[in-house]
């Protein structure tokens, strides 16, 4: 039951959300389908505690197994504790559609619908445009809606003339929702629609004091390891930069660490065949281990390794701009990528034969000290809270906070864009 602030202050000013009214075939009948598409897996265990998923041991009050593609489910719960939300989509300045476009799209990249990707999203317009309160969606034309979508957006970015379509669906090359606002895991090198928000870690704390336990605890670990690589991949004769990452730490591994201050210079810690996605006690703790935590791009530039190497106060070191600098501008501004993080070229390390240790090494240790705290001061910014959490704990924006600002902000921008075009035709 959505719940409307009858006197929530001048903060709401700008900032009022309509949450549309949707049928369940959008969104909670997906979450029965959840052992259908055994391809894609049985995700039917991370449904639970409103998509956190199951805790990781019993006593846990912050940590969970949580998949990246119950994102919408955890968003679309936090949305209703929203404190500026309007009953009257004429006052409000967006319109938050809770479709689960990730979970919806699983029939046509897995199901019985693959050769007819096309028609993603459709049904869904046709409600918003015919059968319910057409005037919402008319009123603006579809600019001041937004919704998540929990995959990657090329997922979602089959041309509509591909025939015989390939793997994806066509819900973001659809001119129906072109004006429409999503917030993908991953964007495009040209997004004009979506805009990446942070993968979901394992980490939802409900309160104040366990954030700040986490982070005490992140401080004073002592980083035993240069650098950790925790992924699957690198195993192809083939040269790539995973390749590259797994030659280089089973050279190193035989290497003295005498006198440099750590243990050993590279941890790897396999998770192929997805063993690791589920189980956070399996890389968190190397990660809180390590000084720096590599991410080479996979199938896809990002990761979610990288926000939990984050979470663990581990320094990403990225391998190409694509995999975060490019795509989490809203979160963490692209022109302090450098104060928190390294940059190596991956043509750089596969191509020339750079030392990814030698680089690492050669940062001045007072330096990998300032890092790790802008490191440290990012989490609150790139976790999502548990849902219901304290007063305490809400005063600090969170990611789910900053993407709504950014959606609001990017909503406002457009408006305002079209109604100056608008008078100027006129005039």
């Amino acid at each position: 039951m959505i719940q409307f602030d009858s006197d929530p202050g001048p903060d709401c000013t700008g900032r009022w959300i309509h949450i549309r009214q949707l049928p369940p075939q959008f969104n909670l009948d997906l979450l029965s389908n959840c052992s259908e598409y055994q391809v894609s897996g049985d995700f039917c265990p991370f449904v639970g505690n409103q998509g956190l998923g199951q805790k990781t041991h019993n006593s846990s009050r912050s940590w969970y197994r949580t998949d990246p593609l119950m994102l919408e489910l955890i968003f679309h719960r936090r949305m209703l504790e929203y404190p500026c939300l309007t009953p009257d989509p004429s006052l409000a300045s967006a319109v938050y559609l809770p479709y689960y476009a990730g979970l919806d799209a699983l029939r046509y990249l897995y199901g019985p619908d693959q050769n007819s990707s096309f028609l993603h999203g459709l049904d869904l317009f046709r409600f918003l445009t015919r059968t319910h309160r057409p005037e919402i969606w008319n009123r603006r034309q579809g600019h001041d809606h937004f919704l998540v979508m929990a995959r990657p957006a090329w997922d979602f970015s089959q041309p509509l003339s591909n025939d015989p379509p390939i793997f994806g669906t066509s819900f973001l090359e659809s001119p129906e929702f072109f004006n429409v606002t999503a917030l993908t895991l991953e964007s495009r090198a040209y997004p004009w629609q979506e805009q990446a928000i942070p993968y979901p870690t394992s980490f939802h704390p409900q309160n104040l004091g366990f954030l700040q336990s986490w982070i005490q605890r992140v401080r004073r670990t002592r980083r035993s390891a240069l650098m950790l690589f925790a992924g699957g991949g690198g195993i192809s004769a083939n040269p790539n930069i995973r390749r590259s990452i797994r030659l280089e730490c089973d050279n190193v591994t035989s290497l003295s660490a005498e006198g440099s201050g750590f243990e050993k210079f590279c941890d790897f810690v396999d998770c192929s065949s997805g063993i690791c996605e589920h189980d956070p006690i399996r890389f968190m703790r190397p990660m809180l281990r390590a000084s720096f935590c590599l991410q080479p791009p996979g199938d896809t530039p990002t990761r979610r390794s990288t926000f939990d190497a984050m979470v663990a106060g581990c320094i990403p070191v990225f391998f190409e701009e694509q995999s975060a600098k490019k795509q989490y501008t809203w979160h963490m501004a692209e022109e302090e990528y450098g104060e928190w993080s390294v940059f190596i070229a991956k043509e750089e390390v596969v191509g020339k034969g750079v030392r990814i240790m030698d680089v690492l090494m050669g940062i001045p240790r007072a330096e990998v000290r300032r890092m790790r705290e802008r490191v440290v001061g990012l989490i609150e910014r790139v976790v999502y809270r548990k849902h219901g959490s304290s007063l305490g704990l809400r005063s600090k924006k969170d990611a789910f906070d900053i993407a709504v600002d950014g959606a609001l902000q990017r909503i406002s921008s457009r408006v305002h864009q079209i109604l100056a075009h608008s008078l100027l035709s006129h005039v």
